[in-house]
């Protein structure tokens, strides 16, 4: 119950710094005839609301002690009036524990309520349904209670400033002693005060303006415009400069492009039209590209292929070869001699010491000139499963590598691949033919 006591008060307080100056309530004064009905709020605490709709006891009035009040009202906003209550009954049943045990004679009720009525239409509408929140607090024969008030109501507009008020609340008790009740009212308000008449000021007759002729309207005076029959802007006395680059029409080598004063209105040139201007262009008079700052694709070793189709960039070669030298072929006719006589043990990897003479050869061979490159390929015949001479084809390929790197060949410059029984040479069907498909492929190349 105290926090709703006390989002109660926040919501005031804050709908009260909120007002502005507007069409709102003027200050006014109303008096209410109702009834304060605690049985009612009793029974639905007791059982329920539903209880106690069935009972047909809920709002009827020989279970409610009449009141009478008075409160002011004022506009907080134009949706928004604050209403100050007060209000005086002769009862019973002031207390929750009287509620529970009536007992005692009619003492006087003093009851006390400051609310917010947040209306759906503004005071110049005939009919304005509202909302009612707020706080308030009684005294009754020495018992002193809290309560919040929450509840509707209706206002109708008699004439100006004027009003009828319909309003029912649920008070709900915020302090121990304080009981559940109802509170239902018919009133009438009466403004009390005036609204401010706002005085507007009568509007001084305009000035005589001096007529200056501006024949291109371009807001220089023909008197001081260089250009007085063509728009154009102060900075340039009247004139235009139509490609917006800071330099005259008048002046600019270039009026419909926009450029720079040190070319006299015109672009950075590129004297070679490659793209790039010649105050980024490393080679003004060649055309080149920007990735290399306008100069053309470098050849670097002069052999007539750039750098970026070279495969060899520092070793001059013909573009039938990508750039690279070469390879003479005597080198290459001693390597795939060198390739014939590589042997291994029947259905093994296992180099046989006969193949090492030809393998040392191709190591002297690959020595000799740093460039060389050797791809080794492993082939079977198609005896037995496909994947039994793929892995046999490859491990042949990669024991020719083991050998030539064990021999100091770098690793980097040999690939070892099987290709199983996938690119025969003779037919399978034949001893003679299966033997030549068995066979290990040096491959030599230097890019």
């Amino acid at each position: 119950m105290k926090k709703l006591f006390l989002f109660t008060i926040a919501i005031v307080t804050i709908t009260i710094s909120f007002a502005q100056l507007s069409n709102k309530k003027l200050p006014s004064v109303a008096v209410h005839y109702g009834f304060i009905d605690y049985l009612g709020a009793a029974d639905i605490r007791a059982t329920s609301l539903t209880a106690t709709i069935n009972s047909k006891q809920l709002f009827k009035v020989r279970r409610m002690n009449p009141t009478l009040s008075i409160s002011y009202l004022e506009g907080f906003t134009d949706n928004v009036d604050f209403a100050g209550t007060l209000s005086a009954s002769y009862l019973k049943y002031p207390t929750s524990a009287v509620v529970l045990n009536p007992s005692g004679n009619d003492a006087l009720l003093l009851e006390a309520a400051a609310t917010a009525n947040f209306k759906l239409l503004t005071d110049n509408y005939s009919i304005s349904p509202f909302i009612t929140i707020g706080v308030g607090a009684s005294t009754w024969n020495g018992y002193f209670s809290a309560f919040a008030p929450v509840g509707l109501g209706i206002q109708t507009k008699i004439v100006e400033g004027t009003f009828m008020i319909l309003n029912s609340q649920y008070r709900v008790a915020v302090s121990e002693k304080s009981a559940y009740h109802f509170y239902h009212s018919l009133g009438f308000a009466s403004s009390v005060g005036e609204r401010k008449k706002v005085n507007i000021p009568a509007t001084p007759a305009p000035p005589v303006v001096a007529v200056v002729l501006d024949t291109d309207g371009d807001g220089v005076p023909d008197a001081d415009d260089k250009c007085p029959t063509v728009a154009g802007l102060q900075a340039f006395a009247g004139c235009p400069d139509g490609d917006s680059d800071g330099i005259a029409d008048a002046e600019d080598k270039c009026p419909t492009q926009a450029g720079l004063a040190k070319y006299q209105g015109c672009p950075i040139p590129d004297t070679d039209a490659d793209g790039v201007n010649d105050e980024e262009d490393k080679c003004v008079t060649e055309k080149g590209f920007a990735r290399y700052q306008g100069c053309p694709i470098p050849d670097t070793d002069g052999d007539g292929v750039n750098d970026e189709e070279d495969k060899c960039v520092d070793r001059k070669g013909p573009a039938t070869n990508q750039g690279c030298p070469v390879i003479e072929k005597a080198v290459v006719d001693k390597i795939n001699l060198a390739a014939k006589n590589i042997f291994f043990a029947t259905g093994s990897a296992k180099l046989l010491p006969k193949s090492f003479k030809s393998l040392d050869e191709v190591i002297g061979l690959l020595k000799t000139d740093e460039s060389l490159m050797v791809d080794i390929d492993g082939h079977t015949d198609a005896t037995g499963t496909a994947e039994k001479n793929q892995t046999l084809s490859e491990s042949r390929a990669t024991a020719v590598k083991t050998y030539l790197v064990s021999k100091g060949i770098a690793d980097t410059r040999l690939t070892a691949t099987g290709f199983g029984p996938t690119k025969p040479i003779a037919d399978n069907k034949t001893a003679a033919g299966k033997a030549k498909n068995r066979r290990t492929e040096l491959g030599v190349r230097n890019f």
